[in-house]
C-alpha cells in the first residue's frame, strides 16, 4: 500500500477529494492518502502532493520519501529547501499549458492589433491606419520549456516571427533558437513583443533589468506570465515612463496579491492581471500525480523532474 501525503491547503483537498484516488486507481496504485490534518507519522510516508504554501516546510522527518509532487508549474518556493533530499516534479499538465497558450496569445494579439485604442477611444479619434502584419511583428520568448514551446508554436500558427531563447538549443518548427548572453541580447533586440516564461532560478532573478530593457526595441512590449522576480520592477517602471517600452502587461509580481499602494496598479502603461494566466486544473493534474506516482513504485523515471542545481538559494 502507497501512503501519500497531501499537503496543501483544505480548499485546494476539496478540489482534489476525488479525482486523485480515482486517477491512482486508474493506473493500479493501490494507495492510501492523508492530509496534514490527520497528523500523520511522516515516517511511514511515501510521497508528498505538494502546495508550496503548504504548513509542511521541514522534509527531514519524511526519512522513506520518494519523491515531492508540485502541484504547481512553478518550484522556486521548494526547490531551495534544504531539507529536501528527495526527487521533485514540477506539475505539467494540458490544462495548465492550454491556459497559458490563451492568455499569451491573447496578448500578443491586443497588442499587436492595437486593441486598447479602439476599446478605449473617449475622444472619438478615427485613425483609420491598419496594424502590421504578424509576419511582420517579431516576438521573442524567454523560456522554452513545456508552456514557452506550446506558446512559441502557436504564435507561429498565427504567421509571427518567434525568436525562443533558453539554456540549451532547442528544435522546434518554426522557431529559431537563441542561447546565452549573446541569445539573449539578441532576442530581445529582435522583438517587438517580449514574453517572459523562463523558470525563477539563480541565472534568471532580475533577467529583465536595466540594460536588458535598454536593448529591447523603442516602443515595444512586455508581457510577464512568469515569475515577479524575471523583472527588475524600478528599471521596468523607468523604461516605461521615460517612452522607451510602448505597454507592460503583467501577471506575475514579486509579492502576491500585488499591495495595493504598489505603482504598477496606477502605472497609465501597465496592464495588471491577478496571476490568472494558467493554473492547474485538478482532473488533468491528478492524471499526471498518478503516473509519476506509478513511475516511481515501478522504477521508472518520473515525468518532470526539476534540475535543482539552478535552485534560488
Amino acid at each position: 500500500m502507497t501512503r501519500i501525503l497531501f499537503a496543501a491547503a483544505p480548499a485546494r483537498w476539496a478540489e482534489y477529494r476525488e479525482p486523485l484516488p480515482h486517477a491512482l486507481d486508474a493506473v493500479g496504485v493501490a494507495h492510501r492518502i492523508v492530509t496534514l490534518e490527520n497528523d500523520p507519522d511522516p515516517a511511514t510516508i511515501d510521497w508528498i502532493v505538494y502546495a508550496p504554501n503548504s504548513a509542511l516546510q521541514d522534509f527531514t522527518p519524511y526519512t522513506r520519501l520518494k519523491g515531492v509532487l508540485n502541484l504547481w508549474a512553478g518550484v522556486e518556493d521548494v526547490e531551495g529547501n534544504p531539507t529536501l533530499r528527495a526527487p521533485l516534479a514540477r506539475m505539467v499538465e494540458d490544462g495548465l499549458t492550454r491556459g497559458m497558450v490563451e492568455w499569451v496569445t491573447g496578448h500578443v494579439l491586443r497588442h499587436h492589433l492595437g486593441m486598447d485604442a479602439h476599446i478605449s477611444n473617449p475622444d472619438r479619434i478615427w485613425t483609420a491606419t491598419p496594424p502590421p502584419l504578424a509576419r511582420d511583428r517579431p516576438v521573442a520568448m524567454l523560456g522554452m520549456g513545456e508552456l514557452g514551446t506550446a506558446c512559441a508554436t502557436a504564435l507561429t500558427t498565427l504567421g509571427f516571427p518567434v525568436t525562443g531563447w533558453s539554456r540549451g538549443p532547442k528544435t522546434v518548427p518554426g522557431v529559431r533558437s537563441v542561447t546565452g548572453p549573446d541569445g539573449l541580447a539578441d532576442a530581445l533586440g529582435g522583438a517587438k513583443i517580449v514574453v517572459l516564461l523562463t523558470p525563477l532560478t539563480r541565472s534568471t532573478a532580475n533577467l529583465i533589468d536595466a540594460a536588458a530593457l535598454a536593448a529591447m526595441r523603442p516602443g515595444s512590449v512586455l508581457l510577464n506570465p512568469g515569475r515577479g522576480g524575471l523583472v527588475e520592477d524600478d528599471a521596468l517602471l523607468a523604461a516605461l515612463s521615460d517612452g522607451h517600452l510602448a505597454h507592460a502587461t503583467l501577471d506575475t509580481f514579486r509579492t502576491e496579491p500585488l499591495p495595493d499602494d504598489h505603482p504598477f496598479w496606477s502605472h497609465p502603461k501597465i496592464t495588471v492581471t491577478p496571476h490568472i494566466a494558467s493554473a492547474t486544473r485538478p482532473d488533468g493534474a491528478a492524471r499526471v500525480i498518478a503516473e509519476n506516482i506509478r513511475r516511481g513504485e515501478a522504477g521508472e523515471p518520473l515525468l518532470h523532474l526539476v534540475d535543482r542545481s539552478e535552485a534560488l538559494a
